[in-house]
């Protein structure tokens, strides 16, 4: 049973009633970010029930030592961590002395959350009667500046209303925080100095190992009949924090509000010695413009946002809210103006994973960005990995690989390696293609070459030479096999001749041929500069030319399919529709042992590759396909819906690629995997994306040209969205009558419906 306490609405995500059993669920749900920094939906005042607090800032990790039962040579050492920040948001309150505490309130009435992604803030609000008898009514209503990068806002409102009532609130800053995942229980951060200025307060702080520096600041005053009360009380000073109290003495009926602004500063923006005075500079800024200022430039800022990149479904409220939360969610956790950060798989939503970058980012979200914002965005999500190849090739070396042979890592913070499970460390390969593929379905939807000669040259040669030197001759099968690895599907390990791995490789291969001889012939400069780098030579490339002619792809002709890998139909091929529906999620009632020997498949495996490679199958092939591993596919990988709704669309399946699209679209909302406490999926929303785009719309880019061939679930009455192709803004609607293009912005553009040509202009 999925849970479904939030309400159907198509801007906002919202609770009703407060129930102690959902608090951590909620707090994954109701997260904010603005792409420098996230947090959970933590309540601001004190909460002594079950909560996992958590702040996160881009770009800071820590080493976690690797902790495993048996070490293997080639293991990483580490396991970064995405680090428990210090926390900005407290503001500790007491009634007539007795602490303000949802757990040990009675009669708590009109609890409500929203989280209002139209305009980027998140509200709570209730009535409650606190131990000594006093009730009140708060309303908090917090948002992270997407203007202000550095900074977010609070405003907490207290009305006691059945007696005067003494309100003390007392804003804090502390860095004694801990990490919900963590292998030794280490000290993450070590605290250098706590300083106060007036009303506002500031702790330095540095991670161990890494020495990333931090400033945690904040700011509060007091409103209380529109008086403004800038000068604290007193303030509270211990070994790791620093707060201030506030005082006021409210009449029955009457309102009184703390606004707290905090956040952080940090020496990968700024001089590690000039970290208090930027903290300054940012709190002047934000000042000026006082709570309600900073929200109408949110609000703003969010209506640009929106303009470009909302999808809009009318009939269907719930698959509406789903596709606008997974489009917050994205653009909450990466905008696109730092080419140091990269999109993790919890985004600012909570810490498994390591919150590092994954293959997601390459398979899954490059399209979503390169469409809604411009091409610089997704170019810079490139030169990420371009910046990191050197550390894929110590990461191959580590390996045994050698020769420039570039292995990129499953988990990263700065490029390194840093997953332990050797499974997927030394077996889940296939992220290497990822890579390679994101460069081809850049240069192909933005026709912007340059990337290829100035830095995907070198990355696409690295990744050649790693797949060369991983496959080895078979003599009994007279074809190269690529032995020992693990596919998307995560449900089997340590197997051979993974088709989707084998064919990813022999694309690579042949890719990077091809861009060779691109390279050479029309950037002459750039090729003898690579050629002098790499020292790549002929008798190289001759033997990719062969392992890609002669490469083993695993099939049976009983069932005229690619075989997942060797030894496929040896399971016990029991459907999925078969199972008991109590031992679902199977990933959470098996043991480990029965999953792997289990025909049951996580996610998209042979179907990835009929999803990258489509144009390489026929419609035939696909539905041969389809048909045979779906029903094995018990679809527990947050990134297998979207995969499957892609195809079912193209199957003309309409009534399953809306199943599959709700799934992927609700897959947090509705908590499927039964997890959504543990954070969000935020690498598998820009999948809900596809789903509606590519899958309903059926969006592709062929010989150079957008092509689209739309369809309609019956459940909705028309849905519309935008895309940027190459300068142009594309709005597509489609009703259950028909389909319609025009552009928005830029010049016409001639665009393939239905395998018909169609000239869009801002008149079509």
């Amino acid at each position: 049973m999925n849970q479904d306490y939030i309400q159907p609405n198509p801007w906002s995500i919202i609770e009703e009633g407060f129930d102690q059993d959902r608090v951590k669920s909620s707090e994954s749900l109701f997260s904010i970010g603005n792409g420098a920094m996230g947090q959970r939906a933590n309540f601001e005042e004190s909460y002594s029930g079950p909560t996992f607090q958590g702040s996160y800032i881009g770009g800071v990790y820590y080493p976690d030592k690797t902790r495993v039962g048996w070490w293997k040579n080639g293991y990483p050492e580490y396991f970064a961590k995405v680090l428990n920040a210090p926390n900005w948001i407290g503001i500790d309150v007491e009634i007539n002395g007795t602490p303000l505490d949802l757990a040990t309130c009675t009669n708590i009435k009109n609890f409500k959350r929203e989280l209002n992604m139209k305009e980027g803030w998140y509200r709570r609000n209730f009535i409650a009667t606190t131990p000594n008898n006093i009730e009140i009514e708060v309303v908090a209503t917090r948002f992270l500046s997407l203007s202000h990068d550095e900074v977010g806002a609070i405003k907490f409102e207290i009305a006691p209303l059945n007696s005067d009532a003494e309100v003390v609130f007392k804003p804090y800053i502390d860095s004694g925080i801990t990490n919900e995942d963590s292998n030794w229980d280490d000290k993450f951060w070590n605290t250098t100095s706590i300083k106060t200025e007036k009303n506002r307060a500031f702790i330095e702080s540095h991670t161990m190992k890494t020495h990333f520096n931090v400033c945690t600041f904040m700011q509060a005053h007091l409103i209380y009949n529109d008086t403004l009360s800038t000068t604290p009380d007193s303030e509270t000073k211990e070994e790791l924090s620093i707060g201030f109290q506030f005082v006021q003495n409210i009449k029955k009926g009457e309102k009184v509000s703390l606004v707290k602004f905090g956040g952080y500063t940090v020496d990968r923006n700024h001089k590690a010695n000039k970290l208090i005075e930027a903290a300054n500079e940012t709190l002047d800024q934000v000042s000026s413009l006082g709570f309600d200022g900073l929200l109408e430039e949110q609000k703003k800022a969010w209506g640009q946002i929106w303009e470009m990149s909302d999808i809009y479904i009318d009939g269907d409220v719930k698959a509406q809210q789903g596709i606008r939360f997974n489009i917050f969610q994205l653009n909450q956790t990466y905008t696109g103006t730092d080419s140091r950060l990269n999109i993790g798989p919890k985004g600012f939503t909570g810490e498994k994973y390591g919150g590092s970058t994954y293959w997601d980012t390459e398979a899954y979200c490059l399209p979503f960005y390169m469409a809604t914002k411009n091409q610089e965005v997704a170019r810079k999500l490139l030169t990420y990995r371009y910046n990191h190849l050197e550390k894929a090739i110590e990461n191959a070396e580590k390996l045994g690989f050698k020769n420039g042979a570039a292995l990129y890592p499953m988990v990263t913070m700065n490029g390194e390696e840093c997953h332990n499970e050797w499974e997927i460390t030394f077996e889940e390969i296939h992220r290497n293609g990822a890579i390679a593929y994101a460069i081809y379905n850049y240069t192909r939807y933005t026709e912007d070459y340059s990337y290829v000669p100035e830095m995907g040259l070198e990355v696409l040669i690295g990744i050649a030479r790693f797949w060369q030197q991983r496959v080895n001759w078979s003599a009994h099968r007279n074809k190269y096999v690529m032995l020992g690895v693990t596919g998307p599907n995560e449900y089997e390990n340590n197997v051979n001749n993974n088709w989707y791995t084998n064919y990813l490789a022999k694309w690579c291969l042949e890719y990077a041929l091809e861009q060779l001889e691109h390279v050479q012939q029309n950037y002459p400069e750039d090729y003898k500069r690579v050629m002098e780098k790499t020292q790549l030579t002929n008798d190289e490339t001759g033997l990719w030319k062969k392992v890609a002619a002669h490469m083993y792809f695993p099939r049976s002709e009983e069932h005229g399919v690619y075989l997942q890998q060797d030894g496929f139909l040896d399971k016990d091929l029991v459907r999925v529709a078969d199972l008991d529906k109590k031992e679902r999620p199977i990933n959470q009632h098996w043991s480990w042992d029965r999953i792997l020997r289990s025909p049951y498949i996580k996610q998209a495996d042979t179907l990835q590759g009929f999803y990258f490679f489509e144009d390489h199958f026929t419609n035939e092939e696909l539905e041969k396909h389809f048909d045979f591993y779906e029903p094995f596919t018990v679809h527990e990988s947050s990134l297998s819906p979207c995969v499957h709704s892609v195809q079912a669309a193209k199957l003309d399946r309409m009534e399953q690629a809306y199943t599959f699209y709700l799934r992927t679209s609700r897959l947090d909302l509705d908590d499927y995997n039964k997890e959504v406490e543990e954070g969000l999926h935020i690498t598998s929303m820009a999948g809900t994306w596809m789903s509606i785009v590519e899958g309903f719309g059926g969006m592709r880019i062929k010989d150079g040209k957008l092509c689209f061939s739309p369809k309609i679930p019956e459940q909705w009455d028309m849905y519309s969205f935008k895309i940027n192709f190459r300068n142009r803004i594309l709005k597509v609607t489609v009703t259950q009558d028909g389909a319609a293009f025009t552009i928005d912005e830029g010049d016409a553009l001639e665009v393939i419906v239905n395998e018909q040509p169609l000239r869009v202009s801002h008149q079509s």
